[in-house]
């Protein structure tokens, strides 16, 4: 559906839903530091950012370490923000690839997500080799190790032995299963083989980069029982990252169905918009292209809280 002014009607007639809206908020993809890439702002400033526009929690990823002692230590010392700080454990080559120690270490602490390989995956490799040095990939702010490409599949398509035991252990403490920067084609058998041994949460991020799913495949995942998280800064004003138009976004959020969908900021990228900056203007985007203030809730929170388990709050 094209914006019109019925749907643009709100700018003048309730212009507070936005505020109301970030109120209560939840990202699952903050991107602040320590990093060895470029971020405008730590972990510590990202909670106090958070706080100040009522945003409720944030899960905070970055593709090399897993945040969660730290995470733990704001959690204790700075509750007066108001902001539950969250993270997982990230599979890549500096946490040992397909490593199930890293997984029952970052458990053990407290993570509520397991990212399978990002940076490392042999897909987001092969992206980066056929985009160029051209592409807006984010890089690291000094010249790191050269990857080694991580899958979970072998040549015939089948998942590796070491991928079991992980689903499992993710199955048994009731966390997060992302499939970070697979391809598609690697994400159908972790996520069939992933439910069958009781994974219950399962979340594919920015479907459409890097990981080359169709709409169609969008729908499939929706309805399979998996969360579908498009990255905010793809599409948020100034952005230095946004690939996409707002039809696209309504595209794909139809495909995966308001039910299915979460709206992650993926900022704190040294040059782009601030994290609430970034939520607000997808907001708007959301607004513009006729979702109500219900349904946009639940892209932007109850959908996320659902995923990672934190209770329903009244706003």
């Amino acid at each position: 559906m094209e914006a019109t002014y019925e749907t643009l009607s709100w700018r003048t007639e309730d212009p507070g839903v936005v505020d109301r809206l970030m109120t209560g908020a939840i990202d699952l993809h903050c991107h602040s530091g320590p990093s060895v890439m470029p971020r405008y702002f730590d972990h510590y400033e990202a909670m106090e950012e958070a706080s100040e526009a009522g945003v409720r929690a944030l899960l905070i990823k970055d593709h090399y370490y897993s945040a969660t002692p730290v995470t733990s230590l704001l959690n204790k010392h700075f509750s007066h923000f108001k902001v539950k700080l969250l993270s997982g454990v990230p599979l890549n080559n500096q946490s040992g690839g397909l490593n199930i120690y890293a997984v029952e270490h970052g458990i053990a602490l407290g993570a509520r997500l397991v990212w399978m390989p990002t940076f490392s995956s042999a897909n987001h490799i092969a992206h980066h080799k056929k985009e160029g040095d051209d592409f807006q990939f984010p890089r690291a702010k000094t010249k790191m190790l050269q990857p080694q490409p991580l899958t979970v599949v072998d040549k015939k398509g089948a998942l590796l032995p070491e991928v079991l035991p992980i689903l499992d252990m993710v199955a048994e403490h009731d966390v997060v299963l992302s499939s970070g920067h697979l391809h598609i084609s690697e994400i159908w058998p972790l996520f069939e083989e992933a439910k069958r041994r009781g994974v219950k949460r399962l979340l594919c991020n920015h479907p459409t980069y890097v990981i080359d799913a169709s709409l169609e495949d969008i729908a499939t995942l929706a309805r399979m029982g998996a969360y579908v998280e498009h990255s905010m800064c793809m599409f948020a004003e100034n952005s230095k990252f946004r690939f996409y138009e707002p039809k696209m976004l309504k595209a794909m959020i139809e495909a995966g169905t308001v039910d299915r969908t979460i709206l992650g900021s993926d900022l704190g990228q040294v040059g782009n918009p601030r994290l609430v900056d970034g939520f607000r203007s997808v907001i708007e985007i959301c607004l513009d292209l006729g979702y109500s203030e219900s349904d946009v809730r639940k892209m932007v929170s109850s959908n996320a809280a659902a995923l990672v388990g934190l209770e329903e709050i009244d706003v």
